[in-house]
């Protein structure tokens, strides 16, 4: 279950860093149970591990980070086979977008006006997992283009939809439905394209203007004076008309995406001089 596996990204990454100072048993011990939980999904046959978008986000990089680990390219192909059902549940084929589940497929489910609901922070999932998994994968892998491809059409798709305030409204397609910023996939999504650009694999012509716009609302409108991030929907899976989400608005993962941000647009700046 994706929930309980997103800590081994930072166990393998805490890993990397102690070994740096000097590899030890301790260190190992680190990754014993990342080693033991993914490598059962990797060698099992079943492939339906990743039926939501939140999931994507969380397992998909713990494939590529074990792969670095363990040099297993089982853990490469799993992530492909997994991805591909995933695909077949939420992928809308149209525009590239991820539904955030079954439940939230067109025509089964409409906004109050009948557009397709894609939720901000459930494609902000996938594509900061795109990212990550793309930052690790080798470039010789087979299908190294399948996700290259994929996460460059996510983007483009993301883009269409961005308000003119920077921001990205929950429902992405209607904003009308839950009218108003949201930071968590807006947050997400910057990540997405500066990784993106900073790596070559986006172009920055592009995507500078939508940068920018994003930018600007995170530092200007969702950072508060005292430091709190807020216009952070709550936890949930969909938008939510009435829903309050304003600057009082906050959650941890709001936080963690807005710091995945700033550290990429930190490189990008740094690629600017």
């Amino acid at each position: 279950f994706g929930d309980w596996q997103i800590c081994f990204q930072t166990y393998i990454d805490l890993y990397w860093i102690a070994n740096a100072k000097g590899a030890s048993a301790r260190n190992e011990r680190m990754v014993q149970r990342a080693k033991e939980v993914m490598g059962y999904e990797a060698y099992s046959k079943q492939n339906d591990y990743w039926w939501w978008a939140d999931a994507l986000y969380m397992v998909m990089p713990v494939m590529t980070k074990m792969y670095k680990l363990t040099g297993d390219s089982q853990y490469l192909d799993k992530l492909y086979e997994n991805l591909l059902y995933a695909d077949s549940i939420m992928l809308d084929e149209e525009t590239g977008l991820y539904f955030r589940d079954g439940k939230y497929i067109y025509p089964k489910h409409k906004t109050a006006s009948g557009k397709k609901d894609f939720w901000a922070r459930g494609d902000g999932w996938v594509l900061a997992g795109l990212a990550k998994v793309l930052q690790d994968m080798p470039a010789d892998y087979a299908h190294r283009d399948f996700f290259v491809k994929k996460y460059q059409r996510l983007a483009a798709g993301v883009q269409k939809l961005q308000q003119k305030q920077g921001y990205w409204t929950r429902s992405m397609m209607d904003p009308t439905f839950a009218p108003g910023p949201e930071t968590s996939g807006t947050a997400f999504f910057t990540y997405g394209y500066l990784w993106g650009v900073n790596n070559g694999l986006l172009d920055a012509k592009q995507y500078r203007k939508t940068i920018d716009r994003a930018w600007k609302y995170l530092t200007e409108t969702a950072l508060q004076p005292d430091g709190k991030v807020g216009y952070v929907q709550p936890i949930g899976e969909k938008a939510i008309p009435g829903q309050v989400v304003d600057k009082n608005s906050q959650a941890n993962f709001g936080v963690g995406a807005f710091l995945l941000a700033a550290c990429e647009y930190h490189r990008y700046l740094d690629k600017q001089k």
